[in-house]
């Protein structure tokens, strides 16, 4: 992820010409050697530290990107925060609620500016989405079906990296999905269904243990032969929701699912139409409108340079974009934000939303119950 934020900076005024900013590469920190020299001869990185308080403490750094494990993001975030530097940082930002409002509240207290990487919602399909939903077009919101799911961590010799222990990740695919998932939603339907008012939730851990690395390793890293240990937090998990507009919510996320690969997705319906996107195929909105309630037909929208910010990436419709130019637009919303002087874009008000909800969801699997929301108002 710091290889993505850093290629986000350097794309930049590519994309963006008139951005009031330019981004400068300064320092970056990583705790690998090999990492650091690459971030200099690769990325163009001025200097390399194997300490993050180094970093932080640089007069010259105004910016900095938090793209570590979860366990880190906390201390990091709120160290740059106090120092005066505005914060970038990757969801889920805390392993929970605390870690994420002291972030917010170390961010408010030294009047930085934050953003936090809800990538998905920059899609220029989920924009006209957000537009449709917006202007009525779809008529009153009555049900909303987010699905994300992954194969990452299906292989039952996928090394226990500290993704599945509580102590350095907190959640599981909660944090790592359903926060996407969430924030979708929220941004998708705008005021038109209101806020979450109460939950209920179900999760479970399929493979509960796995074998313990023998080094590094990432999320696709696997390991077998020696010791397994066991797995600490969720692999699905599976929600209902009700909004106080009357709105109903379905919510599906999986890290095991055998033949999924970032399917990232939600689905709209109204008492007029409907509107469906898929990640997978991010250059494309699925319309159902302006029709008779009785067989009604689905239409693909392709998006065009005048929906979000296709125009700044491609010149015409049906030219997709890709990962990485979702992570340019929200670089661009975080440099803007600091060249303004205002929040723009997801912030870390908004992730502190998702993580009283995912805490919601919690209590709700614990307890085999429904439970208030208490995500509050965006």
């Amino acid at each position: 992820m710091g290889q993505v934020h850093a290629r986000a900076h350097l794309r930049l005024l590519q994309h963006f010409p008139k951005t009031p900013m330019r981004p400068r590469l300064v320092a970056v920190a990583d705790t690998d050697a090999g990492r650091r020299e690459e971030a200099q001869s690769a990325y163009g990185f001025e200097r390399a530290f194997a300490d993050w308080q180094e970093l932080v403490a640089r007069d010259d750094v105004d910016a900095v990107s938090v793209c570590g494990p979860n366990f880190v993001h906390r201390e990091i975030a709120v160290a740059a925060a106090r120092a005066g530097k505005h914060v970038w940082v990757e969801k889920p930002a805390g392993r929970n609620l605390a870690d994420t409002a002291e972030i917010a509240e170390a961010v408010h207290v030294a009047g930085v500016q934050s953003a936090v990487g809800f990538n998905y919602r920059h899609a220029p399909a989920v924009q006209r989405a957000r537009e449709l939903v917006g202007s009525g077009r779809i008529g009153g919101v009555e049900t909303v079906r987010t699905f994300l799911s992954s194969d990452y961590a299906a292989h039952p010799d996928g090394a226990l990296s500290w993704r599945f222990d509580p102590q350095y990740a907190g959640t599981g695919v909660l944090g790592d999905l359903a926060s996407h998932g969430l924030d979708l939603a929220a941004y998708m339907l705008g005021d038109s269904a209101g806020d979450v008012t109460e939950l209920v939730a179900d999760q479970a851990t399929f493979i509960t243990e796995r074998p313990e690395p023998s080094g590094v390793a990432s999320h696709f890293s696997t390991a077998s032969g020696g010791k397994r240990g066991p797995v600490g937090n969720e692999d699905q998990v599976s929600v209902l929701f009700r909004y106080t507009s009357g709105a109903r919510g379905v919510m599906e996320c999986s890290r095991v699912a055998v033949g999924d690969q970032c399917r990232y997705g939600i689905e709209i319906r109204g008492d007029k139409g409907a509107l469906a996107w898929d990640f997978r195929r991010m250059g494309e909105l699925e319309v159902c409108l302006d029709q008779d309630y009785l067989d009604a037909s689905w239409q693909t929208r392709l998006v065009t340079p005048q929906d979000g910010a296709l125009g700044a990436f491609q010149p015409g419709a049906g030219i997709a974009m890709g990962y990485d130019d979702l992570k340019v637009v929200e670089a661009e919303h975080f440099v803007r934000s600091i060249a303004e002087k205002r929040p723009i874009g997801a912030t870390i008000d908004d992730m502190v939303t998702t993580a009283a909800l995912i805490e919601a969801i919690t209590t709700s699997c614990d307890e085999r119950r429904w439970v208030a929301a208490t995500g509050g108002e965006r």
